[in-house]
């Protein structure tokens, strides 16, 4: 094929391109195409371009894949961390195996997460989800330390024609620098070369994966002027379309979606630039990348001037007015094509000239993706949810048709927003009903006009009020759940003071410094405008506080009148005000000192108690170490080791061979004369013998160490039944029977009238404690003549 005709079929091949593309021409319009020839020859080679900088197809493509792998089923209710990681690893397949081997400490820097977090929050849940299987590779103690991943629907896909996730080898590569560009997060090559973080690397932490993913989707929305499509549809005007649109790619409420923007702002990644209309008012914003622009050449300007009088060019729409994610992009003029209109785009309208709120629809568009891996925006058929309007996502809320009333946003209850006053930001919505908290809404119910006025953020502050107040009450009353309702008395007869809830201006000021505070009259924690919380009557103290200041108001009126008398009725009053002003001045003077006081006072016993926690630390330190050197000494006896220098098996054996001593004693005290040596000394070894014996055929173990605790508990038994056996010989002795005798003549002659059956209990009493007695005494001479003997050996 010549030039020239390689020259005419290219021209040919966009003609086609553009024209049988369906679209609606307005009657009376017609459909011209500016063309310009383009040189003969062959075409040059086009080099990689920045990662950022992708053309419409491109993004398209990948965008498809990332949100139909998002889509999937096994990763509905995941973490942010989670369906970034699924990302990051399909990113980094290759194309030829599919298997992505990386370290789970390398997959957490990825994703913005530490490798402990990575381990235990992210690699199981991807296991369990059934969209990546992950092999593991333990490391030194057991961890997960190497991961051999294969993303399973990315590679099911792989020769499937049509799927969006059925990517090139090119593709792959492309996707992967992408990700790359976005979220690398940099490495100190072994030459000394280093290679930077990507535009959001350095972002770690708590909500980094959440920030990642959501910058990936927003550059993917983003076109070569670095501005992002932002959703259509009925959205929340306090937090702004901007908000809505980063919420709906992440598929979050609306306030999550404004704190991620918010993030992104602050490390200028994204702007919300404000739009100039004709009356010099900033009312529109645009979603802006600067990164995007950037890597295409072009600049992001900060203050846009709007045109009303010109139509938006076709290449564009309003942010007002644009698709969701998922929606193919407008098609863009190629080289072979001119600059002038491809067609006449009349029924593209200026939004603001159109209705608001209206669908987009795409012109010259044949959609890349099908229709159901798209985010539910505006220009997309679907059904409707639940009570909401035809067509209508529950994220719209059911917003207004034409020809309708427009209604105040609806709100999810639910939502939990923080303070962006201090910072200028848009208010937040509020729900008008009171907190589900039934314990709240007792309390806040005589409040509940005003809380309908507050904002989000002062309704979490006076819930947040609230909720300290009844816990303080709680600890007052001696019946806890009566504190809702003492807090609604409360509010109610604030209202009444000020004349109800319609002549309050400021009702946040109101409630947290006025309606909710505790005012206390005296010292007593428990008073309330001089009302006993506990009790609900007057408050005591508050009465001696009054009578109190009574009597010094008479004391210095009557110094005045003393020293002087001659003053007229109103120079009296003057001097009698400014001195109760500074007696006043001096009680606040020594209450201050006793506050200082009692606040360093406080302070020395801090720290005081501090230092006597730092030493016992130290002592349970040395104590723990000397336990541990002490732990580490081998047995004495036997030498094992780690035995604290006495091991259970010796320690059990020398047990065993006392209570043998002292069960052959007892059986020698019942027996014999102990005051006799040679016949102790005859008795001692038979005796021993015998009790040896019985300890021999009772006690087995299978170890030493089971033998040895055996021979311990039976050992401990046969003492115990030899001195029961002993104290009963003893009790029928002779000084014993005497003794009995005597107590129960005592008893006979101090209770005549008892029963018989008493004294003769306490005669066996006293026959018992003479036994216990004489077994005592024979067995310390026991002792003393085993003394002996061993001193003489």
């Amino acid at each position: 094929m010549s030039a020239g005709a390689a020259a005419e079929a290219v021209l040919d091949r966009d003609f086609r391109g553009v024209v049988g593309n369906s679209f609606d021409v307005p009657s009376g319009g017609s459909s011209r195409l500016w063309l310009r020839s383009v040189p003969a020859g062959p075409v040059p080679e086009r080099t990689a371009g920045h990662p950022l900088s992708l053309g419409p197809d491109a993004r398209a493509r990948l965008g498809g894949a990332i949100r139909r792998l998002l889509d999937t089923a096994g990763l509905a209710g995941v973490s942010d961390a989670v369906r970034l990681a699924v990302l990051v690893l399909a990113s980094r397949t290759p194309s030829e195996t599919g298997v992505v081997e990386i370290y789970t400490s390398e997959l957490g820097r990825w994703i913005g997460a530490s490798a402990s977090y990575t381990a235990s929050e992210v690699v199981p849940v991807l296991r369990r989800s059934g969209v990546v299987s992950v092999e593991t590779v333990e490391g030194e103690y057991g961890q997960d330390d190497g991961l051999e991943c294969k993303v399973l629907p990315l590679w099911a896909a792989q020769g499937v024609v049509g799927h969006p996730l059925n990517l090139a080898k090119k593709e792959f590569a492309t996707l992967q620098r992408l990700v790359e560009a976005v979220m690398a997060p940099g490495w100190k090559h072994r030459g000394g070369r280093v290679t930077p973080a990507g535009l959001i690397g350095t972002r770690t932490g708590r909500g980094a994966a959440t920030d990642r993913l959501a910058l990936l989707l927003l550059v993917l929305e983003a076109r070569e002027t670095g501005r992002v499509r932002q959703c259509g549809g009925s959205v929340d005007t306090k937090r702004g379309r901007a908000a809505a649109t980063v919420a709906r790619l992440l598929g979050c409420t609306a306030s999550a979606g404004e704190r991620v923007l918010e993030r992104l702002e602050d490390r200028e990644l994204v702007l919300r630039v404000r739009l100039k209309t004709g009356s010099g008012l900033r009312s529109r914003s645009r979603l802006m990348v600067p990164a995007v622009a950037a890597a295409h050449g072009r600049m992001v300007a900060d203050d846009v001037q709007e045109d009303r009088a010109q139509a938006p060019e076709p290449g564009f729409s309003d942010p007002d007015i644009a698709a969701g994610p998922g929606e193919a992009p407008e098609t863009a003029t190629e080289a072979q094509v001119s600059g002038g209109p491809v067609t006449d785009v009349t029924g593209v309208a200026e939004p603001d000239v159109a209705a608001a709120l209206h669908t987009d629809h795409p012109h010259l568009v044949t959609p890349v993706c099908p229709p159901a891996f798209s985010g539910g925006f505006s220009g997309e058929g679907r059904r409707g949810s639940g009570d909401l309007p035809d067509g209508a996502c529950v994220h719209e809320n059911g917003g207004p048709l034409r020809g309708e009333t427009p209604k105040e946003p609806q709100v999810d209850e639910q939502e939990q927003v923080g303070q962006r006053a201090a910072k200028g930001k848009a208010p937040q919505q509020r729900p008008m009903s009171l907190p589900a908290d039934l314990r709240l809404r007792v309390a806040l119910e005589p409040v509940s006009w005003l809380w309908a006025r507050l904002s989000g953020w002062q309704q979490q502050q006076v819930e947040t009020a609230a909720q300290a107040e009844l816990e303080q009450l709680k600890g007052l009353l001696s019946q806890p759940d009566g504190a809702p309702k003492l807090l609604a008395d409360r509010l109610g007869a604030r209202l009444r003071e000020v004349g109800g809830e319609a002549l309050i201006r400021q009702p946040f000021g109101w409630l947290t410094r006025r309606g909710l505070v505790q005012r206390q009259s005296c010292t007593d924690p428990r008073c309330d405008d001089g009302m006993r919380l506990d009790t609900r009557g007057d408050c005591e103290n508050c009465g001696n506080v009054i009578d109190l200041r009574r009597a010094r108001h008479r004391s210095v009126a009557a110094q005045v009148d003393r020293q002087l008398p001659h003053l007229t009725p109103g120079e009296r009053q003057q001097v009698l005000e400014e001195r109760l002003r500074e007696q006043a001045a001096t009680h606040a003077q020594a209450l201050e000192r006793r506050r200082e006081r009692i606040t360093v006072e406080r302070q020395q016993a801090a720290a005081a108690h501090a230092a006597r926690l730092a030493r016992q630390e130290q002592k349970d330190a040395a104590a723990a170490a000397a336990q541990a050197l002490r732990q580490a000494q081998p047995c004495q006896a036997c030498g094992a080791p780690d035995a604290a220098g006495h091991c259970t098996t010796c320690a059990s054996r020398e047990s065993t061979a006392r209570l043998l001593r002292d069960a052959v004693d007892l059986a020698l005290a019942a027996r014999t004369d102990v005051t006799d040596p040679g016949e102790v000394a005859g008795l001692l070894t038979r005796c021993t013998a015998d009790t040896r014996a019985l300890l021999t055929r009772t006690a087995g173990g299978d170890d030493p160490a089971t033998l040895a605790q055996a021979e311990e508990q039976v050992a401990r038994r046969i003492r115990l039944e030899r001195r029961r056996t002993a104290v009963a010989r003893l009790s029928r002795s002779a000084v014993a029977v005497e003794a009995g005798d005597a107590a129960y003549a005592a008893h006979r002659e101090r209770f005549p009238l008892a029963p018989k059956h008493d004294a003769e209990q306490a005669a066996l009493a006293a026959e018992q404690r003479t036994a216990e007695q004489l077994l005592n005494e024979r067995l310390d001479q026991l002792t003393a003549h085993h003394e002996t003997e061993l001193a003489h050996a």
